[in-house]
């Protein structure tokens, strides 16, 4: 039976440290730091998930701010707002919640985030500092889930991984990450051939393709680890993950549940950042 990788565990002792590090740096230089969330529209899942890192924010004694504009929103007063938030000495964190509407050009508007201000990690220059191997703010999902083979102390070095997904804020700095802990890494996509047999070569799978339970306990290596970073939510309000979750978890000797996985570290790492870029605004 597979060991649980509980996200949900280590984000609250991580959430716990971090409030130390808020208070102690109230106290020393008189600073709090401060998030602040850029929202394009009243999409019910992404506002849900904005309040949720608001929330996160304020109970470790962050401030965090949301400025949600009209789902019409010109390009222009979207870069406006980002350059407005990065010009102020009071917001130390900048997310652009994605993704935004189609008629807005993303990715000059992620650009636009500054380098120290940009939490999330996935502006062209935050995933170029990973990609040469800089010191840089890393992306929330793929960060967070490497603090969780950490945590439990899987072993990567060495072993080959398949990441199921190739987006920008996940599958591709992840893979970015493993080949920095010396993995072997695959990356597939909706174009891979015979990826049921690529999977099952993987002594770490990562699923990040968003389609309920798409790869099946019969794709996974005997004692592989599985980090199952989907999220699919029905009408009947039950939800599942990427991966075929209870026959799995007879394959494998880890994996993350869904929810209770990777969606609690990703914020905790969110928060993370956002105190390292207010401590580093502050000197300390």
């Amino acid at each position: 039976m597979a060991t649980i990788l509980d996200g949900s565990l280590l984000a609250k002792t991580i959430r716990t440290e971090l409030s130390g590090e808020v208070e102690a740096l109230q106290k020393s230089s008189g600073v709090t730091p401060r998030l602040d969330v850029v929202i394009v529209g009243d999409d019910p899942g992404s506002v849900a998930y904005v309040n949720m890192k608001r929330k996160a924010s304020m109970a470790i004694g962050m401030h965090s701010e949301v400025h949600q504009l009209p789902a019409d929103a010109s390009q222009e007063h979207v870069l406006d707002l980002v350059h407005s938030l990065g010009g102020s000495g009071k917001v130390h964190g900048i997310l652009v919640q994605h993704p935004l509407p189609r008629h807005l050009d993303e990715q000059p508007i992620l650009d636009a985030v500054l380098v120290n201000k940009d939490v999330d990690g996935i502006s062209t220059l935050s995933l170029g500092r990973l990609i040469v191997g800089l010191p840089g703010f890393r992306p929330c999902t793929p960060e967070g889930m490497m603090r969780l083979l950490a945590h439990y102390a899987v072993p990567i070095e060495g072993r080959t991984a398949v990441i199921v997904g190739r987006s920008i804020i996940l599958g591709k700095p992840m893979a970015l990450m493993l080949l920095e802990k010396h993995a072997t890494v695959t990356i597939c996509h909706s174009r891979t051939k015979d990826l049921a047999d690529i999977c099952r070569h993987a002594d770490i799978l990562v699923a990040a393709v968003g389609r309920a339970e798409m790869i099946k306990a019969s794709w996974i290596k005997p004692g592989a680890c599985v980090l199952d970073a989907g999220y699919t939510r029905f009408e009947d309000g039950t939800h599942v993950g990427d991966v075929e979750f209870q026959a799995t978890c007879e394959v494998a000797s880890w994996i993350t549940p869904v929810p209770g996985g990777v969606g609690p570290m990703t914020i905790a790492m969110l928060l993370e950042n956002t105190i390292k870029a207010a401590r580093r605004a502050a000197g300390a």
